[in-house]
């Protein structure tokens, strides 16, 4: 029986299976022989829909019960984590999915031309196509022509695995194993566990007041981080899209947020990981400075994985000399291209 505390809510689930680079289909042929493929599909309406040729093993499985589903590995969790010997605590964190319906063949085509139109959209975002039409000379034969077929959801649900039986100092002996080992993927699980967890204590991420910190901004950060960088001295010829790249492209980017989810600051580097490691776009909100959270983004900073080895950090800055100096660096002089002081912290 599946325990309460797995299971995950519909809206989250079904968000999983939405955005799922690849899903899992299976189902079988009025002969009873098992199907199970992998395939690109795109949520339309209660439709999870897939695309192909005519010919083929699928077809034979439309009008039968299907079965879809995804899943999102968070982290592998090794047993020494928790216990310096005992294999038993070794597991894997992860989200997962499944819908449940009938498999349909979509005929209409309009519905055929929507459906393809998704997922031209899901798959090739930066658009360059003509948009696709029914009537369209471009299309209309070639729709025709085109399996378009899905499951059509009637129930779908979902399970998560995080750690949930895992609590106090255990759990905080996890975080702080994801922390140490590093990986991209690990600093992700880091921020989803403590974000679900309220039990979860990991210091590094406790920022000043009733802000939090997180180890990993992305996507969702995005926008809000381009705003407060939008006309900085230091990003005064730079485009939204331009502050979005750069910070899409860093090698570590933390953040902080206040008690309502906002993002109040910003840091982030490119580093090798060994060698150098260059820091940019340090920031607080302005109606949120002086309580030290631009300390507190600046510690976690330094010691990311991908900074925390590093030799050598530079930075560049025009008036904030002495706020980098309290963490070691030191004023190099002028940094030739811009004017500004170049800051430099060896260790």
């Amino acid at each position: 029986m599946r325990k309460a505390e797995s299971r995950w809510n519909h809206e989250e689930a079904a968000a999983l299976l939405a955005r799922a680079e690849t899903l899992h289909l299976a189902s079988s042929t009025e002969a009873g022989t098992p199907v199970l493929r992998a395939l690109h599909a795109v949520c339309v309406g209660n439709l999870v829909a897939f695309h192909g040729a005519k010919a083929g093993e699928r077809r034979r499985c439309i009008g039968r019960p299907a079965v879809v589903s995804a899943e999102r590995i968070l982290a592998n969790i090794p047993s020494y984590f928790i216990d310096p010997e005992r294999a038993c605590p070794a597991t894997t964190y992860y989200q997962s999915v499944q819908a449940r319906g009938m498999l349909v063949e979509v005929t209409d085509l309009e519905e055929k031309a929507a459906v393809v139109e998704a997922l031209m959209q899901k798959y090739q975002p930066e658009g360059k196509y003509e948009p696709l039409s029914p009537t369209s000379p471009l299309y209309k034969k070639a729709l025709k022509g085109l399996l378009v077929y899905g499951v059509r959801v009637e129930a779908i649900s979902g399970k998560v695995q995080s750690g949930q039986r895992r609590k106090g100092e255990e759990l905080t002996r996890i975080l702080e194993g994801l922390w140490k080992r590093g990986g991209a993927q690990d600093l992700a699980a880091i921020d989803s566990i403590v974000a679900s967890r309220p039990d979860a204590s990991f210091s590094k991420l406790q920022g000043p007041g009733n802000t939090v910190l997180r180890c990993r901004f992305g996507n969702a950060e995005q926008p809000d981080v381009v705003d407060l960088l939008r006309g900085t001295y230091w990003n005064r010829d730079a485009s939204d899209q331009a502050i979005a790249a750069a910070h899409a492209a860093s090698t570590a980017w933390v953040g902080a947020l206040d008690a309502n989810g906002r993002v109040v600051g910003t840091a982030r580097a490119l580093a090798d990981g060994s060698k150098v490691a260059w820091i940019y776009d340090v920031i607080v909100r302005p109606s949120s400075q002086g309580l030290g959270i631009g300390s507190a983004l600046m510690r976690l900073l330094l010691d990311h994985p991908m900074v925390r080895d590093c030799t050598c950090v530079e930075l560049v800055t025009r008036d904030a000399q002495a706020f980098y100096e309290q963490f070691g660096f030191r004023n190099e002089g002028k940094h030739a291209p811009t004017g500004y002081s170049q800051l430099r912290l060896m260790r």
